[in-house]
């Protein structure tokens, strides 16, 4: 088996070209009034959040690496280092983000985490380095293991993840507003994507896709955007700072309040985790359901529309 197997660092060596897309981003936004906003407070936070993540990855990423380097040690299936193993692996990961980031907006555990990357209120290319620095605590790392149990070597898997987050980096933005047909029937897209960080009742849950925005339209979560109907982004609560430290740890402080509630039953204790966003054990709360049960009250006409069915 290949043990010692090493790829670049994607993400890394793709920082000059955030950077300078950032910086063109906004250059077209103040020359032209379209495309978006930015608002300082909120872009810095933004960078904070991406410095933050890279430093916990450089300090927690041995976790997930060991863990890795179990699985390969255990299975007896090594799939190689051809072109079209990587391309197969790159297909496969895909899935396994979909899958991962559905669950970080239907696990509050691992929306905790997930949570800080909708926190801001503005959609351009910063928000997309909004990003955690307690993914390592949710433990969806286990959700990578079939691929390396099937023989797709570690390095290989986190470095076709590396290119998932690259491609995940352009979607970010409003200044493009479609792309063509075919391309947004395949791909995910800055339309797709705006979708998702939609608070609006419509957007809610959606479009969960990394690179290809056909497994949400397998899986039934495909919402495509909507002239009439303009993405409201951030939060159903916005927070309501730009302070890194409550947005990457707000929502594990809240779980850990709503699990040491007086009265409550170890089942209602853990469903605080593990439900989705807006579980109470009383039923007060609202979550994503309610929200959109709520709209079609005072909207009926929109029953049997995307988002709505």
């Amino acid at each position: 088996m290949t043990d010692t197997l090493t790829y670049p660092d994607v993400v890394s060596l793709a920082v000059p070209f955030f950077i300078a897309a950032i910086l063109f981003e906004l250059i077209w936004i103040r020359s032209t009034g379209k495309g978006g906003r930015y608002e300082t407070r909120d872009a810095i936070t933004s960078l904070i959040m991406g410095a933050g993540n890279v430093a916990s990855g450089i300090l927690l990423g041995f976790i997930a690496w060991g863990f890795f380097m179990v699985l390969w040690e255990i299975t007896p299936l090594d799939l190689g280092t051809s072109w079209w193993v990587v391309l197969i692996c790159f297909v496969l990961d895909d899935l396994r983000y979909y899958w991962v980031h559905r669950f970080g907006h239907r696990v509050r555990w691992v929306w905790a985490s997930h949570v800080n990357h909708h926190s801001s209120q503005h959609y351009n290319l910063t928000t997309a380095l909004r990003q955690t620095w307690t993914y390592t605590f949710t433990f969806m790392m286990i959700v990578r293991a079939p691929l390396i149990l099937v023989g797709f070597h570690p390095a290989m898997v986190l470095f076709c993840g590396g290119l998932n987050l690259i491609y995940q980096f352009w979607i970010h933005t409003e200044a493009i507003t479609k792309m063509p047909r075919w391309f947004e029937a395949i791909m995910n897209t800055p339309s797709h994507h705006r979708v998702h960080h939609g608070r609006n009742p419509r957007y809610l849950d959606c479009n969960y896709a990394g690179v290809f925005i056909i497994w949400d339209k397998i899986f039934g979560t495909f919402v495509p955007e909507q002239d009439h109907d303009k993405v409201d982004y951030g939060l159903v609560h916005n927070l309501g700072t730009f302070n890194p430290l409550r947005v990457a740890f707000h929502e594990w402080v809240a779980i850990f309040k709503d699990m040491s509630r007086k009265g409550l039953t170890l089942r209602e204790r853990l469903l605080y985790a593990v439900a989705p966003p807006g579980w109470s054990h009383d039923g007060k709360r609202i979550n994503a359901e309610k929200m959109k049960a709520n709209h079609l009250k005072r909207h009926p006409e929109d029953a049997g529309t995307p988002g709505f069915r």
